[in-house]
């Protein structure tokens, strides 16, 4: 598990509280904006941040997130520009824990091996590639794992039975519960499915689990933090993004500062006490 990642998370236990991770999309709705948010996320309590790589078929992606990744393909977002704006982050935000989540095509199209050693240039800490199955990946996850970016797995409440040690084999960082069944952003999560499946998870893995997709408010990611390691929010966030883009180009700094009150009431929901 990378540094940074560990001790998001022990700090987050000392704390007896829940470690708040927020997915954006790299460019959305502008590099300047997104800079901009991604400031201000980590100001006001993200212990990390899921950079998404836009990506023009993003098959698990509901509709608040696919329509973040146009916005940043329309304002030229490139798999090597989240890299360059990871690197940025890094500069800014050396404590931070930053994971790249996507798709592999792009990376493909890259090349692994030049996408990796990058990543790790940029200082990025883990990779959540949303279409690669373990049976698939082994171009990417084995050489990523080795150069020592976390290879974090999705589990599904699909994959809660005999899969889930397939899937945790080669596991780093966290187990990411996805929970719903279905695409982010289009169901909320139930809190007694979320707890029995963190009872599975529990059996197969020490890794800190973080429960995704589906939490919108902070009183559903209060729930949630009783019972995960962790919570990520995305849809509700890009959403407001969507609706500052709605009927004219935001300016930044106040689109940064909405995005970043939104944010204090999640991570104020993360205390267990």
């Amino acid at each position: 598990m990378s540094n940074r990642i560990s001790h998001c998370f022990e700090r987050a236990e000392q704390a007896d509280r829940a470690v708040l991770g927020i997915f954006v999309s790299a460019g959305d709705p502008s590099e300047q904006a997104s800079a901009a948010i991604l400031d201000s996320l980590v100001e006001n309590g993200a212990d990390f941040i899921e950079l998404g790589m836009p990506f023009s078929d993003p098959m698990a992606d509901g509709p608040a997130i696919q329509a973040a990744s146009l916005r940043a393909i329309k304002q030229g977002m490139t798999l090597q520009g989240t890299l360059d704006m990871a690197a940025a982050f890094r500069t800014r935000h050396p404590d931070t824990p930053l994971i790249l989540m996507g798709y592999y095509n792009p990376i493909y199209m890259y090349g692994t091996d030049a996408f990796i050693s990058a990543a790790l240039d940029a200082g990025v800490d883990g990779l959540i590639i949303v279409d690669l199955p373990p049976e698939e990946d082994v171009e990417l996850c084995d050489d990523a794992r080795a150069a020592g970016l976390d290879f974090i797995r999705l589990v599904t409440p699909t994959t809660l039975g005999d899969r889930l040690p397939v899937v945790l084999e080669k596991a780093g960082g966290f187990v990411y519960y996805v929970a719903i069944a279905g695409i982010t952003g289009t169901k909320s999560a139930a809190t007694d499915t979320i707890e029995a499946a963190f009872t599975r998870i529990r059996e197969e893995t020490k890794l800190p689990a973080v429960t995704g997709f589906g939490i919108r408010t902070p009183e559903q990611a209060a729930e949630v933090a009783k019972i995960s390691d962790g919570v990520v929010v995305g849809s509700a966030v890009v959403s407001i993004i969507e609706q500052a883009c709605a009927d004219k180009t935001p300016d930044a700094d106040e689109l940064a500062a909405a995005v970043g009150d939104y944010c204090r009431d999640l991570s104020e929901a993360m205390k267990r006490t």
